[in-house]
């Protein structure tokens, strides 16, 4: 088996990042369905204020779209050496928005996805927490994408 690059590790790192939020053309996925909607930004992109904010199992869409926007950035800032604490009940504060929040909610999605991709791409093997905390946020960001997918498909059966 040949030796990999902490470059190359840490660009397949990335990768799995940018599928979990966008969508990449490509004949092939590590996890999501191979779908323009797949990930977040395809997910949540045709979805009203009304829709997000509607609780569903006990949530609402835009109650873990928040929190997955706290959880990028605190993320990122974690993963750049800031270590400092934070309430993290903020993160589920909100429960529903109005079509301008929900329209600024998706930008902030989307940069803090760019927030997080730097910070892996410059601080993520700098030591073997880092690398541990860069894998758990993998594995949080999927776990709400599976979660919000199910809120979605839960509200498409209810709305015919």
């Amino acid at each position: 088996m040949a030796d990999l690059s902490v470059e190359v590790v840490i660009g397949q790192v990335i990768n799995v990042l940018d599928e979990t939020f966008i969508y990449r053309k490509k004949p092939w996925t590590y996890f999501t369905d191979n779908k323009p909607d797949a990930g977040f930004v395809g997910l949540l992109e045709g979805l009203s204020a009304a829709d997000v904010s509607r609780p569903i199992a006990g949530t609402s869409i835009v109650s873990h779209v928040h929190h997955v926007v706290f959880s990028l950035l605190e993320s990122a800032a974690w993963i750049s050496g800031d270590h400092s604490h934070r309430d993290w009940n903020e993160s589920w504060s909100v429960n529903s928005v109005k079509d301008e929040e929900w329209s600024q909610m998706l930008e902030h999605l989307r940069a803090s996805y760019l927030a997080l991709r730097n910070a892996i791409r410059e601080n993520a093997a700098k030591d073997i927490l880092t690398v541990g905390g860069t894998i758990g946020v993998l594995a949080h960001m999927a776990f709400h994408l599976g979660a919000i997918r199910q809120k979605v498909a839960l509200l498409r059966d209810t709305s015919h």
